[in-house]
């Protein structure tokens, strides 16, 4: 399933937007989806409205930062950001003006009591506590909608099972909402909701991205490969159980995104291992390079006049 950096890293369902005035909630949605929030990239800028969709993926999340450091050597930029679970925390740090390197250097020094703390519930027995601190740490302090790069959290609300977008307010709290592992972590309260892993409904929400007026859409799919999962042990049956279900989900909606992004990503242990963060790092690297010409050809077909994307000179 999906968790934070070291823990979570290591049919049309509704859209929602949840709005907050101040820091300690995030209010709820009395409104849908604002229509075209970003027309006026088409009006004013004359060119294509682009999207990073970073999908769910526990400890392989880190694969994230090693795509986003390649777009940013190419100048590729993205006009907004969705995030779920595991992408949602990267997305959320990224988009508060952190560079790729400064990612680096913040999962690799992360530990996991930054962001875990037990809290033996009838629930769950990780509290969302910390995960949400930290991220509020590392934007400090700023909400969803003041953030550098418009961000977009999805969630799952636990009582039916609907897709919620957290686009305002509290932004550790729609994270710690988007990760939470339904009887891992305790579900996040949200006026008077509960919600839970975003995972669950969106595991890599390219979907959400063409709803709200994307015109390029490059998605980040880190989920583990049934193919390649363990499964000799009740650990890796259970795992096998999420992957199947995830993978089904994700590829229905990836097949709307322009370009798609999977490092290869084999598990080796348990997916909550992140003992390799650089390796993992690098396999973002690695596929990202690989899906270069592709972009250069989708942005090349959907902007003939070269102003979405000026540096990208891909060799042959």
């Amino acid at each position: 399933m999906t968790l934070s950096f070291a823990l979570v890293l290591g049919g049309c369902q509704s859209l929602a937007i949840h709005h907050d005035n101040a820091m300690s909630k995030a209010q709820e949605a009395t409104s849908n989806i604002p229509q075209h929030p970003f027309e006026y990239i088409h009006q004013k800028q004359k060119r294509p409205v682009v999207a990073l969709v970073l999908g769910s993926g526990g400890a392989r999340g880190y694969a994230h930062i090693g795509v986003i450091q390649v777009l940013e050597e190419y100048g590729i930029k993205p006009d907004f950001i969705v995030g779920t679970s595991a992408g949602s925390i990267v997305g959320s740090i990224y988009a508060s003006g952190k560079n790729a390197e400064q990612l680096r250097e913040i999962a690799l020094d992360m530990k996991v009591g930054d962001v875990r703390n037990i809290k033996i519930a009838k629930k769950g027995f990780f509290d969302g506590d910390k995960v949400q601190d930290y991220i509020n740490q590392q934007v400090e302090n700023t909400p969803l909608q003041k953030l550098k790069i418009p961000m977009y959290v999805v969630a799952t609300e636990l009582k039916d099972g609907k897709r919620v977008v957290f686009n305002q307010g509290n932004t550790g709290q729609a994270v710690r909402a988007s990760v939470s592992i339904p009887s891992m972590f305790i579900p996040a309260q949200i006026q008077g909701k509960e919600y839970v892993d975003g995972g669950l409904v969106s595991p890599v929400p390219v979907n959400v991205a063409r709803d709200l007026g994307a015109d390029i859409v490059i998605a980040v799919d880190i989920l583990a490969q049934p193919l390649y999962t363990e499964t000799t042990n009740i650990w890796g049956l259970f795992n096998q159980n999420i992957n199947i279900m995830q993978n089904k989900l994700a590829a229905e909606e990836l097949k709307n995104a322009d370009v798609v992004i999977q490092p290869d990503l084999r598990e080796k242990a348990h997916i909550f291992d992140v003992s390799e963060r650089q390796q993992t790092m690098q396999s973002g690297v690695d596929a990202a390079m690989q899906q270069l010409n592709k972009i250069q050809t989708v942005f090349n077909a959907k902007d003939p006049s070269k102003k979405a994307l000026k540096n990208l000179q891909v060799q042959n």
